[in-house]
Parts: structure tokens; sequence; C-alpha cells
């Protein structure tokens, strides 16, 4: 089965650029299947990670960056692959 993380926050308003950075620099313990960063008006960040594993698997997260770069904590979504 395939299961997609979602990671998503957004910045404190002209920070986004950082924010942007921050992700991506992050490095989780073990790599995805898969990794994609995005990056949306409002200073939003999305990081999408695909594995190989079972729905409640414990798998590596990116953590919450600084509480000074960011508006709210962070959002997180867990998805399975359906077909």
């Amino acid at each position: 089965m395939t299961v997609a993380l979602m990671w998503e926050a957004r910045a404190v308003e002209g920070r986004g650029a950082e924010l942007l950075a921050w992700a991506r620099a992050q490095e989780l313990a073990v790599p995805p299947l898969r990794r994609e960063t995005f990056r949306a008006p409002q200073d939003r960040v999305l990081v999408i990670t695909w594995w190989d594993a079972e729905f409640d698997a414990v798998l590596p997260e990116l953590p919450e960056p600084d509480g000074e770069l960011v508006t709210r904590a962070v959002h997180r979504w867990r998805f399975e692959t359906v077909g």
C-alpha cells in the first residue's frame, strides 16, 4: 500500500522564502519513495511524502518549524492510495 503524508505550514508574512528553504533542508531519518515541495500564496509551504507502508505505520515526518517562522501549528494529513 502507498501512504502519502502531507505537511502544510503558513509562514509569518514576508517569510515564505525562509520557510520554503527550511522545509527543503529537513532530512528524514528514512528516505520516502518520493517527496515533493510546493508553495502557494499567503506564504504557504506544502510537503508531500510517499511511503510503501500500512496506513497506521510509524513514519518519519517533518518537525514543527520555529514558532517565530510560522503563524500557526503545522497541519498534517495522512492518505492512502485507493485503486
